[in-house]
């Protein structure tokens, strides 16, 4: 048994395009891995699933304090599922709560950081969740803002754009690797590529451009369109929309670009995000 490796975003970030590119890469399939069977290679840590089999049944009767408090042993049984490590996607930030920690310390070996410009983050996030840019901004800069409990996920806590950013740089640096967005669109080779060494995988050339090319946007958009994606969102048409960088530019009003700036400065400068 290995750990957790988690991956870590604050949503639309490029989560589920890392997913696909790790399972096509770790595999190393004649094609392409599709977006429906990446929930068996990479786990999600707020599905209900493993809290259930932690609480021995219903989660029904339990108040959300209690539901937390199985958070450990969930992230246990999820460890416990593989002779190696196991990734485990998620959007929560790196806090606690009723004490309990949303990452298990005992249970983690690492994590890979996926960041994204919240200018662009938040055209996504309009259309994800059916808000108007307005709504998906308020969403953004809100301290408390979490997605609610539903049928198949456990409540999910992101806070703004930037508290989860600098949550998440509070992991020990020695087990963390950062990534950006935009450079896993314009540097796919290096990006990915850096992120294999991460992992302390065995890194070939061919078997990198493969499973980039099969985890492309563009075949991903493809097997939605054909399929569906069952973790699309019913608010929305597509959950492979666009997969570009800098639609701001054109999107948002320069109010809209202020509040942004304004709410998330220091982390947008950190990360090369200031408007130019």
């Amino acid at each position: 048994m290995g750990g957790i490796i988690w991956l870590a975003s604050y949503p639309k970030s490029g989560n589920t395009w890392m997913r696909s590119f790790l399972h096509n890469f770790i595999l190393n399939k004649p094609e392409s891995v599709h977006i429906n069977e990446l929930a068996q290679f990479t786990y999600g840590d707020s599905q209900k699933y493993w809290y259930e089999r932690a609480a021995g049944g219903s989660l029904t009767d339990l108040t959300p304090e209690q539901l937390m408090r199985l958070t450990p042993k969930a992230q246990r049984l999820m460890t416990s599922s593989r002779r190696d490590s196991v990734f485990v996607k998620t959007h929560n930030k790196m806090v606690a709560n009723w004490g309990v920690p949303f990452i298990t310390a005992e249970e983690t070996v690492g994590a890979i950081f996926m960041v994204r410009n919240p200018l662009d983050v938040v055209i996504s996030l309009a259309h994800h969740f059916g808000y108007s840019l307005d709504e998906a901004i308020d969403f953004m800069n809100n301290p408390k803002a979490e997605t609610p409990e539903d049928e198949h996920k456990i409540p999910q806590v992101y806070g703004t754009w930037s508290d989860h950013a600098a949550s998440w740089e509070k992991f020990n640096p020695v087990h963390l690797h950062t990534v950006r967005y935009e450079d896993m669109l314009l540097k796919p080779a290096k990006t990915f590529g850096s992120v294999g060494k991460f992992l302390k995988l065995p890194i070939k050339k061919n078997r990198l451009i493969k499973a980039i090319k099969q985890s492309s946007f563009k075949v991903l958009q493809a097997q939605e369109k054909r399929d569906g994606f069952v973790e699309g969102s019913d608010k929305s048409q597509s959950f492979f929309r666009s997969g570009k960088a800098g639609q701001w530019k054109s999107a948002l009003n320069d109010k809209q670009v202020t509040r942004i700036v304004d709410a998330h400065y220091d982390q947008m400068k950190k990360h090369g995000y200031l408007p130019k």
